[in-house]
């Protein structure tokens, strides 16, 4: 049991680092007290798209006439079908990781992993059967559980977090979901595209209050269009779970209101799994709740290091790959360069999806640029409108000295496959000149990138 390198966890941090680093010739294992794949593939990323994409094929088929199509009868959601679609498509991501393990040579070791002493860890196995692993490096990825709030406490019954959501045993008639991030946003679209009456609250002034102000604006306009109850500046003060349905108290700007509900969804963020883990009898330096690293994730401890969602930076499952690969390859004496956290792209797979990178207008106004704004609208997009698909617009935020891409700002349909031009022009230093000239085929709803650029600039040809 001893090892040139252990990762404690294997999310999509944890596994890609083992892999990475088993590629790079260091003999690894994980230590996985559950699934392997971690939060992201197994109650995370992964279900939740599988329940987003039968909540899709359903509004399609609701909207069968609009593209020409008959259906004979009316087109009902089986709600325990797509939830059992969702465990399998889970499940099997989850036994592709066994295989990529396997193919790599990395040894799963399935118990609760903790620091024990230097270059020590104590596993404890399901029986409770103690056992010891020894590794010159060791790295954290522990990953994160849903945030509980004092006056949201969460029975699994009728106050449930993102988990219970992928595997309620029936559809509720109604629900109030309390948070209007990706995960609140995204599920608050799920449910209310097959039929449940969704309310959504948000303590904050805008729905996605990490976007563009633009872009949430937008997206309560086609929620309110989908029936979903927007709710902002509005905060839930309690929950009464003692009769048939929830009672649940909503301060708002005009005073308090009482709205009731099969279930309430608190998706109010997530807490990091530091607990237990022993950081504390390790002497391991902690930053606002977080582990404190430096650029290349090395704890203050040497041998020990720490990737996602338990160190500062966004909670997304594709940084945590990139933060574990960069950590490996500097453990095995490579030369990469630190992640630029400017550039980590973020998406929300509501209809209309969300995908956006850099800085927002306002952002960019209050760290002092001058800037030009390009907006091209998905109305005028053929393909959107051959698609059926005409909600949204791509923004595009230049330094008006230099012509740099500052921030881009997408919603619409597809646009969470659109980004990575943009991610990718960002990395390369891409000016708004550049990316006019440079061509987008045609009919596409990646033409609107081109179309944004040249708006910035006095030159959109379909506006």
């Amino acid at each position: 049991m001893n090892f040139d390198l252990v990762v404690i966890g294997s999310g999509p941090g944890g596994y890609v680092a083992a892999i990475r680093a088993s590629q790079l010739g260091l003999k690894t294992a994980v230590i996985e007290k559950s699934e392997l794949g971690g939060i992201c593939l197994n109650w995370g990323c992964i279900p939740t798209k599988s329940l987003l994409k039968s909540a899709q094929v359903f509004d399609y088929m609701k909207h069968a006439a609009d593209y020409g199509v008959t259906i004979d009868g009316e087109a009902k959601a089986d709600f325990a079908k797509m939830v059992e679609r969702s465990r399998g498509v889970a499940d099997g991501m989850s036994k592709g990781i066994q295989f990529l393990f396997k193919k790599n040579k990395i040894e799963v070791i399935n118990g609760f992993g903790k620091l024990k002493a230097k270059n020590t860890i104590e596993v404890t196995d399901g029986e409770g059967k103690k056992s010891e692993v020894s590794a010159k490096h060791i790295i954290l990825a522990t990953g994160a559980r849903s945030k509980e709030l004092p006056n949201l406490p969460q029975d699994g019954e009728k106050i449930i977090g993102y988990r219970k959501a992928l595997t309620l045993e029936k559809q509720p008639e109604s629900m109030i979901v309390v948070g209007s991030g990706a995960i609140g946003s995204e599920f608050a679209y799920f449910y209310s595209t097959i039929g449940t009456k969704v309310t959504l609250v948000e303590f904050l002034p805008s729905i996605v209050p990490n976007e563009d102000e633009e872009v949430s604006k937008q997206l309560g306009r086609s929620f309110k269009k989908e029936k979903i109850n927007v709710m902002v500046s509005s905060s839930v003060e309690k929950v009464d779970i003692s009769g048939d349905k929830c009672k649940v108290t909503i301060k708002t700007k005009k005073g308090e209101e009482v709205h009731e509900a099969d279930i309430v969804l608190s998706a109010v963020g997530i807490s990091p799994n530091i607990e237990g883990i022993g950081l504390e009898e390790m002497g391991i330096e902690m930053e606002h709740g977080k582990i404190k690293v430096d650029d290349y994730y090395k704890t203050n401890i040497d041998g020990v290091y720490a990737i996602g969602d338990i160190v500062h930076g966004p909670a997304l499952a594709h940084v945590a790959s990139a933060e574990g690969i960069a950590c490996v390859e500097k453990i095995a004496g490579e030369n990469p360069q630190p992640i630029d956290y400017n550039n980590i792209p973020g998406c929300t797979y509501t209809s209309p999806e969300i995908a956006s990178v850099g800085m927002t207008e306002k952002a960019a106004k209050e760290a002092g640029y001058e800037v030009k704004i390009g907006k091209f609208p998905f109305t005028a997009s053929g393909k959107a409108s051959a698609a059926g698909a005409k909600d949204g617009f791509v923004k595009l935020i230049f330094d008006e000295k230099y012509g740099e891409l500052l921030g881009a700002h997408l919603i619409g349909a597809n646009v969470t496959e659109m980004i990575a031009e943009l991610v990718v022009a960002k990395k390369l230093e891409t000016t708004g000149h550049e990316l006019i000239k440079a061509i987008h085929p045609h009919p596409t709803m990646s033409e609107a990138i081109m179309e944004a650029a040249a708006a910035a600039y006095g030159e959109v040809i379909h506006i």
